[in-house]
């Protein structure tokens, strides 16, 4: 006999799966790491001197994010998911774990950032960091009730050796992933200020749907891209079987570019970072904060709608 806790996952990521196939909505990227926080804190009208070591920094920021998550307006209606932090993961909201919280509460499927960050530009990209403790994290995501996960590429540049290596790579560690029973999200993103951006947008399609063959019966990926310079160059991405979402980053667009050039690719659904938490500020009053938060999600819906 199966234990019931575990016919109850099951369950749940059933429900997960055919959240996100299917519903309407789009990902909000809660992910900023070590390296991104600081930023994503002065964004936030809180600056440098607020906190004296990391510590006091996760701390903060895990207060903003805690704050976007319970506000009225962050719910799954119109929040199909949200990518956190391992730190983020491992901590509570409201008494519950993270990841739990975000599913039995809100309804937003939970996933996780798990790269390590980029290693140095060769050939025209930075592919990620060796990660030798992905095998254990990807074991406490499932753990702590995540759906899936996160991680990130970055093309600069048409060069064929290069996005090749990105690709083998997202791929690659994308398998280990989906070994694990997770679903990946794989985000070889294309540098939005890249002067050979529409010609490096060609190589990295190809070589994606070079690499579905290389999935098994019944697996599928999701893919994280910057907005196309051509309307709709990744729709055979998004009619393919093999991929559950094509979700699109902001890429460092305002909100409103970002929505304006996402409401033109039909199929493409957002997973912004900074242009969600645009304009919300630490100071505000809790009315002004759901107020504009309320205001971006809808824009972002509206966007992922189209």
């Amino acid at each position: 006999m199966v234990p019931k806790g575990k016919a109850l996952v099951h369950e749940m990521n059933a429900e997960q799966l055919e959240k996100v196939r299917t519903a309407e909505g789009f990902i909000a990227a809660l992910d900023q790491s070590g390296g991104s926080t600081p930023k994503a804190l002065a964004q936030y009208g809180v600056d440098e001197s607020a906190y004296g070591n990391e510590d006091e920094m996760f701390d903060l920021i895990h207060e903003m994010r805690t704050r976007i998550i319970t506000s009225p307006a962050f719910t799954g209606d119109k929040v199909l998911g949200a990518i956190l932090f391992e730190q983020t993961m491992d901590r509570q909201i409201e008494g519950k774990g993270s990841a739990d919280y975000l599913w039995t509460e809100r309804r937003v499927v939970p996933f996780l950032k798990t790269d390590k960050g980029l290693a140095d530009e060769a050939n025209g990209v930075q592919v990620m960091k060796a990660n030798p403790g992905l095998a254990e994290l990807l074991a406490r995501a499932v753990e702590k009730g995540v759906f899936g996960t996160k991680m990130r590429s970055v093309i600069k540049l048409a060069n064929p050796h290069g996005v090749k290596a990105v690709v083998d790579q997202q791929f690659e560690v994308g398998h280990q992933i989906l070994a694990a029973g997770l679903m990946p999200i794989l985000e070889p993103e294309v540098d939005i200020h890249s002067p050979e951006k529409a010609e490096a947008e060609v190589l990295l399609r190809d070589a994606i749907i070079a690499h579905l063959d290389s999935l098994g019966d019944g697996q599928s990926v999701m893919l994280k891209l910057s907005i196309p310079t051509e309307d709709n160059f990744y729709r055979p991405l998004i009619e393919d079987d093999r991929v559950l979402r094509v979700v699109a980053l902001s890429g460092g667009y305002s909100r409103d570019e970002a929505n304006e050039r996402l409401s033109r690719n039909h199929g493409m659904i957002a997973s912004f970072s900074r242009a969600l938490a645009e304009g919300l500020s630490a100071g505000q009053s809790d009315d002004e904060f759901n107020a504009v938060l309320g205001s971006s999600i809808d824009a972002i819906f509206a966007a992922s709608r189209t």
